[in-house]
């Protein structure tokens, strides 16, 4: 029998011998705060831009994606701003930034991670099976995390590279997720008379009215998930 704290014993020791590891989780969770907190007294250097040309749109998606990607800035402060600055035209692109800054996250998960399952999986053989019984409904997984306001987007590319669910589902189920909170964000931003007021309009009891109902669905599909993993197959 598989003792309790094991787990957490054995991905202790990874990184114990990984330290590249804890930095990379470090930078996941901390980096998006630093960065949004840059961008707050720097914001206004967007209203030299605009998105009228080809290149434009490019530069767009590939700036954006490694922001994403890399952890430096939260993709709801992205959606938010790019409705404001940018209009409805550029939602599309953001979606395709997304798309791409999951696979740069899932990416540099994977590879920093690289083995960290196979040593959990070789110390606890039955949460190994737990997790493979679970593979035909990975995407659901993907899609309640997602959805969920308080799993922060980079962290939840490391944690999917870590379980290694497949990166097509990543994209297929994770895309869908992520477009209520992105479509509210940018709605917000495209409606609002400033940027400063974009962003206190997410703080509106609306707002947190939405994100409550978000946590609830994600919290339910995840609940639902984990339970029927639990089931004799």
């Amino acid at each position: 029998m598989t003792k309790k704290g094991s787990i957490f014993k054995t991905i202790s020791s990874y990184f114990g011998h990984h330290p590249t590891g804890i930095l990379a989780w470090l930078w996941v969770t901390c980096m998006p705060f630093i960065g949004s907190a840059i961008f707050a007294v720097n914001y206004d250097f967007l209203s030299k831009y605009s998105l009228s040309q080809a290149i434009d749109f490019l530069v767009y998606v590939i700036i954006g994606a490694l922001l994403m990607g890399l952890a430096l800035l939260p993709t709801t402060l992205i959606a938010l701003a790019s409705g404001f600055y940018f209009g409805w035209v550029s939602l599309p692109f953001l979606i395709l930034g997304y798309s791409l800054a999951s696979v740069i996250g899932y990416g540099i998960g994977k590879l920093i991670n690289t083995d960290l399952s196979e040593k959990v999986f070789k110390k606890n053989p039955k949460f190994k099976a737990e997790v493979e019984a679970r593979k035909e409904k990975e995407g659901s997984l993907v899609f309640f995390v997602r959805i969920s306001p308080v799993v922060p987007f980079a962290i939840s590319n490391f944690l999917f590279a870590s379980l290694k669910v497949s990166i097509a589902k990543v994209l297929i189920y994770g895309i869908p997720g992520m477009l209520t909170r992105t479509v509210i964000a940018f709605s917000l931003g495209v409606a609002a008379s400033s940027y400063l007021a974009a962003k206190e309009s997410l703080n509106t009891p609306l707002q947190w009215a939405i994100g409550l109902g978000l946590l609830i669905v994600g919290v339910w599909g995840i609940y639902g998930y984990v339970k029927k993993s639990k089931r004799p197959q």
